[in-house]
């Protein structure tokens, strides 16, 4: 079972810098690291990712063995975890409801050495945020979920222990059912277009308005409501 050794820190800069850190000396497979508080922590694309004390699941988890669709079933982790709640992804694994951000993920590593961080930000008490998330972020409680930030922790364990060892197959096919993005209009760099799912090495696959395909395995993408 992942979650062992497991570190909290009531507060510190960041959950992937310890976890990175730890792996860098030797740290086993399934090393956790959990904070009541970030003072640095980071989300995609350099964003910050604040939280008050208590109100959010701030942990970071080393993995040896890193496989290609790792941040695809990361994502589904979060989403079985948080059920009943009703939890799609939006690419690659920013997990969503009704639309508004739940939970962010960033991986980080060397898999050229054999090992990755899974960070993971859940917002989980939450009930204000300040007002250029107002439209767009989300949390347990305010989706009606009833649980606290250490009831929620071993079942994301446990549901990351299933999915990060689980067959290609079922990571797409599980992943695919919560894509929050096929069908809907997006945006990434200079092109504009229809999402159409993912190919099977978790790439966006994307169709411009005069009938382009093409795959996206990188970058930001965003919705145009």
């Amino acid at each position: 079972m992942i979650g062992y050794p497991h570190v909290h820190h009531r507060v510190t800069d960041s959950t992937n810098a310890r976890v990175r850190e730890l792996a860098i000396q030797g740290a086993p497979h399934g090393t956790l690291v959990t904070a009541d508080e970030q003072t640095a922590g980071r989300g995609r694309q350099g964003r910050s990712w604040t939280a008050e004390p208590g109100d959010a699941l701030l942990m970071s988890l080393l993995v040896r063995g890193v496989r290609p669709l790792l941040p695809l079933a990361a994502a589904v982790a979060v989403c079985d975890a948080i059920e009943p709640l009703e939890a799609a992804v939006k690419w690659p694994n920013d997990v969503w409801i009704d639309r508004r951000k739940v939970a962010g993920i960033l991986l980080e590593g060397r898999p050229q050495e054999g090992w990755a961080v899974i960070g993971i930000g859940l917002n989980v008490r939450t009930r204000e945020f300040p007002p250029e998330l107002g439209d767009s972020a989300t949390s347990l409680a305010l989706a009606g979920g009833d649980t606290t930030v250490a009831d929620i922790r071993q079942p994301l364990l446990e549901a990351l222990d299933r999915w990060i060892d689980a067959p290609d197959e079922e990571v797409l096919a599980a992943w695919r059912a919560r894509d929050a993005l096929r069908g809907e209009h997006v945006r990434w760099g200079n092109g504009e277009g229809t999402a159409a799912g993912i190919s099977d090495s978790g790439a966006l696959i994307v169709e411009t308005p005069r009938g382009v395909r093409a795959e996206l395995d990188a970058g930001e993408v965003h919705l145009l409501r």
